[in-house]
């Protein structure tokens, strides 16, 4: 039974001499029960034909100069609004790329959670509290009935994520659309959410529209592969023919595409550029009616690294295992207890003055590129304040010449800099992120899931570049991910995390070849062989 019918629809932003046409007459049906994967590039139109369907895009900045969506027989292009509310979240639902900025901050997930079922389904009190506690249970949420009244901000990025996966499933809908629904989880639980979704599928005979960069998860999850490259579907096809013997192009070069090569080895006598000793942060649990401290959450708890010149630190875990939390404190953006060594000086003590003038020389790629980009500053703007903070860069014109240098290595044209963010793809958005860590030709830079919004395609060239220019500067990288595929081929030591600390440490192609600690084996083996993945079970604190 065909669900959804997409034919002929285009897409197109602006008009006249100033339309750009980012979906061009793209067509696929949909099932109930069936799995269709949107795979292609960053920029290749997949959000932009998934947001078309539930008639999420601005209008008349968007608009169709051509096409037809007939779900369940009924026209959504042009739809009335009433129409379209009754649809959205109820008849079709969507998971969103980026959780952080689709999460209201200022709401509870219990509050957030609950106005999708007391909308479309009139829940209230006991009923509704239990159906969020089911629901967020379903996800994988760590105990879930403690974290209701949690803000976003109190969650990790993996955490987010399984939030916004329980708001979709919530009404039970006839159509998930998943637009990269595990891309800020690791390798375990990505795994757990994936069968999650599968099962759901199968229980409720639901239809999956799911939009990856992933192509490991579309030939374990997709009945049929519609893939895009600029706003057309190239290849269409039963995955198993198109991964099997790719017809197009582009779809070969896809399928070929991961990180390769080594990491740069430092020298025997590098400099340590970043060193921490028994480093801890404890976040205080407090109760009672005088709100005294009756624990602590051991985000990092004790963990001692050295970061040399030219040395690439790799950090791994599932979502809660206090990796970022770690990248912060050693940034002095968290307080902790420990020295914090950086250029031979311990920077724990000074005060934020004093530390100011270091901080050229130390940076960080932060996780969600959308939500560390000031919407309302062009990307030239975004880069050029940290010039401006450290007076570099000379004049207006040889700012913006370093500022188009800096996007250049990136891949990105100097010309977008009068541009602004969401006039840009995910995967743009991170290099963006990138350049403006780049741009102040720091010492020590903390990586945190810098390839986590990327397609396979742009991740190898960004490994690529991450390596080059810390060939070319002796950068001194702490690299945080989920994804060991990118850590094998850019870490030179690993450390391996769980519940704030170290469970192994080491050279890490020793680690990948031959893990020592039953935990690493399952992280592992979890990303090479999602099947194993239930082995772990997740953790519960900040990442």
């Amino acid at each position: 039974m065909t669900l959804l019918s997409v034919t002929d629809l285009s897409v197109s932003f602006g008009h006249g001499e100033a339309e750009t046409r980012a979906v061009d007459r793209v067509s696929f049906t949909l099932d109930k029960g069936e799995t269709l994967a949107l795979v292609g590039e960053s920029g290749s139109g997949k959000s932009v034909t998934a947001l078309s369907l539930m008639q999420l895009l601005p209008y008349p900045a968007a608009w169709h100069p051509s096409g037809s969506i007939l779900f369940a027989g009924r026209e959504l292009v042009g739809a009335p609004e009433p129409v379209m509310r009754e649809v959205r979240g109820d008849r079709i639902a969507m998971v969103f790329q980026e959780p952080m900025t689709s999460l209201n901050p200022l709401h509870s997930i219990a509050r957030q959670v609950g106005e999708v079922l007391e909308v479309h389904r009139g829940l209230s009190g006991k009923a509704l509290r239990n159906r969020i506690v089911e629901l967020l249970r379903l996800v994988g949420l760590p105990e879930a009935e403690d974290r209701l009244g949690a803000l976003p901000h109190e969650l990790s990025g993996g955490q987010r994520q399984r939030v916004m996966i329980a708001m979709a499933l919530a009404n039970e809908p006839d159509i998930l659309i998943a637009d990269e629904p595990t891309t800020a989880l690791d390798v375990t639980i990505q795994a757990q959410i994936l069968k999650l979704l599968d099962d759901l599928k199968r229980r409720f005979g639901m239809a999956l529209l799911l939009i990856t960069h992933d192509l490991g998860i579309v030939r374990k999850m997709a009945d049929a592969v519609c893939v895009m490259s600029r706003g057309q579907i190239v290849e269409h096809g039963p995955a198993a023919t198109v991964f099997r013997a790719p017809a197009h192009d582009y779809t070969q070069r896809l399928l070929a595409a991961e990180p390769r090569g080594k990491p740069n080895r430092p020298a025997d006598d590098a400099p340590v550029v970043m060193e921490a000793r028994d480093l801890k942060v404890w976040f205080p649990i407090k109760g009672g009616v005088l709100r005294r401290v009756v624990g602590h959450v051991k985000a990092v708890d004790g963990i001692s690294l050295a970061v040399r010149e030219g040395h690439t630190v790799g950090v791994v875990g599932e979502s809660g295992s206090g990796k970022t939390t770690l990248g912060l404190a050693l940034l002095r953006l968290l307080n902790s207890d420990g020295p914090v060594v950086f250029l031979g000086r311990d920077i724990q003590a000074m005060s934020a003055g004093a530390l100011r003038p270091m901080r050229r020389e130390m940076q960080m790629v932060f996780q969600d590129p959308y939500g560390s980009l000031s919407p309302r500053l062009s990307v030239g703007q975004i880069l050029e304040e940290g010039l401006l903070v450290h007076r570099l860069g000379g004049d207006a014109a040889g700012r913006r010449a370093v500022i188009g240098q800096a996007l250049d290595e990136v891949g990105l044209d100097p010309a977008t800099q009068d541009r602004y963010p969401h006039e840009f793809s995910g995967g743009q958005r991170q290099r963006i992120a990138i350049a403006r860590a780049l741009v102040l030709k720091p010492r020590f830079v903390v990586l945190d899931e810098p390839t986590s919004a990327l397609d396979v395609s742009v991740q190898a060239q960004i490994v690529d570049l991450l390596r080059d220019i810390q060939a070319r500067h002796r950068l001194a990288y702490l690299f945080i991910s989920h994804d060991l595929r990118v850590v094998r081929a850019l870490a030179d030591d690993l450390i391996v995390m769980k519940d704030g600390k170290v469970v192994e440490t080491g050279r890490a192609d020793q680690i990948f070849e031959a893990p020592r600690e039953a935990y690493t084996r399952a992280l592992i083996a979890a990303a090479f062989d999602l099947e194993v993945a239930q082995a772990v079970e997740p953790t519960t604190g900040p990442s």
